[in-house]
């Protein structure tokens, strides 16, 4: 094993580390407003439920090993939290317009914070740019194909 592949798994293993701590950290925000959001507006709640569920699906997969679908929904379940959380900030939801104009609730701030990293910890893996060099095969591959 060359330097340059062992550079590559550790890279692979702090994203894949980091991802599930941020999975953690949504999930976990989301079980903390869960009594609050059932009461109010069920349907927001069991959407919490969904998402809480995928966070720790998703966690496990990036446990497991590399896997481009896990990457996928690390970067597209919490990027649903954040439209959710604009549009309820914003237009509001069917039955829930109380929190129009509530942009500084400390727990929105700390789940647009873990969210918006991990939307961006994913764009970055699944670009290539954490493995160049599977980045390079991947275009030398196209280049081939369209010859």
């Amino acid at each position: 094993m060359n330097t340059h592949t062992v550079d590559e798994l550790l890279r692979d293993g702090v994203a894949r580390a980091a991802a599930v701590v941020a999975l953690a950290g949504v999930a976990l925000i989301h079980i903390i407003d869960a009594p609050n959001t059932f009461p109010e507006t069920p349907y927001i709640g069991w959407l919490y439920v969904g998402l809480i569920g995928g966070c720790l699906l998703t966690a496990a997969a990036l446990v497991r090993g590399r896997d481009r679908r896990a990457w996928l929904a690390a970067g597209l379940l919490p990027l649903g939290a954040i439209v959710g959380f604009v549009l309820t900030r914003t237009v509001g939801l069917p039955a829930d317009t109380g929190d129009i104009g509530n942009w500084s609730e400390p727990l929105g701030m700390a789940s647009l914070f873990v969210e918006g990293s991990l939307v961006g910890l994913s764009a970055v893996v699944l670009g290539g740019y954490l493995h160049p060099t599977a980045r390079r095969t991947d275009r030398a591959s196209w280049r081939t194909a369209q010859a």
